[in-house]
């Protein structure tokens, strides 16, 4: 954590989100599935003498340190940057599977309370789910956010399980309350593109809440008229390549950015491809600090 000339109302707020991170690792450690604490827990990277600020949000099943290159890049440009922790996030599958998308919505708003004490200008960003509560943000608190990009938001998931993952929760509500518990389907099998981060289980209800949360985002699109940069992989095998582009055309937004990355992989925030992305987003932040 970078805290040079922290205000103590920041800092404050900073040790609880700490104490919650360490509160809920021990509660919910798990052996070889949680990871070591620097990948799960939430950092801030301060820079005094700047206002401009960016609340960047992490995906599901991932952790804060899925964004730390880009939280890095940004850093780099002079920005301040809080990568809060969802709830149920860098600790095991079994906490993600108790939490609901309101409980993340929970956690990005502790986050932008943290920013509000040490910048004035605040851009909401986020990968994957972490995009999704970034746009729901952008829609919720139109005159908090200077601008918001949004990297892979799964406004439409690619493949036919993907379908079938609210069946499968209302089988295992029923089959609890019949107490057929060997029936129970609670997770499924997650290939994650870092393994080093991602929890390889996958809550059904966790992902079910995913869905929820966009449905909820979908809804509200048109009223979204902030600046906004939508990215999308060109090959995603996880999120469908049309739902950047469905996301784009929805939003109400006069002064928007649509930009296709060509890659095969979900992932593509970290590695040379993130570099790409980052290229990308930095073109959209010149345009914000110096319009035409």
């Amino acid at each position: 954590m970078i805290n040079s000339g922290l205000p103590m109302a920041c800092k404050h707020l900073l040790d609880q989100e700490q104490a919650l991170f360490q509160a809920a690792y021990q509660k919910y450690f798990f052996p070889g599935e949680t990871k070591a604490p620097d990948i799960g827990a939430p950092y801030l990277l301060h820079q005094p003498e700047s206002r401009d600020a960016v609340l960047l949000i992490h995906g599901l099943m991932a952790a804060p340190y899925e964004v730390r290159q880009w939280a890095d890049t940004l850093f780099a440009r002079g920005y301040t940057v809080y990568a809060p922790r969802l709830a149920g996030h860098g600790t095991s599958a079994v906490d993600l599977a108790g939490h609901n998308y309101t409980d993340w919505v929970d956690s990005v708003e502790r986050g932008y309370e943290i920013l509000s004490h040490c910048a004035q200008r605040i851009i909401v960003a986020g990968f994957s789910t972490g995009a999704g509560l970034a746009l729901h943000q952008a829609i919720s608190h139109p005159r908090r956010y200077r601008a918001v990009i949004s990297v892979s938001a799964p406004m439409k998931f690619a493949g036919l399980s993907s379908k079938l993952s609210e069946t499968v929760e209302l089988w295992n509500q029923a089959a609890k309350l019949l107490k057929l518990d060997l029936l129970q389907k609670s997770f499924a099998v997650n290939h994650p593109d870092n393994p080093e981060i991602n929890y390889r289980r996958c809550p059904i209800h966790g992902f079910n809440q995913v869905k929820a949360l966009m449905r909820t985002v979908h809804q509200s699109l048109p009223a979204l008229e902030i600046p906004a940069q939508i990215i999308q992989g060109s090959r995603d095998p996880k999120v469908s390549p049309t739902a950047g582009k469905m996301i784009f055309d929805r939003i109400g937004a006069t002064e928007k950015q649509y930009v296709e990355i060509d890659y095969h992989l979900h992932g593509i925030i970290r590695n040379e491809v993130g570099t790409r992305v980052f290229t990308a987003v930095n073109d959209f932040l010149s345009r914000l600090e110096n319009p035409a």
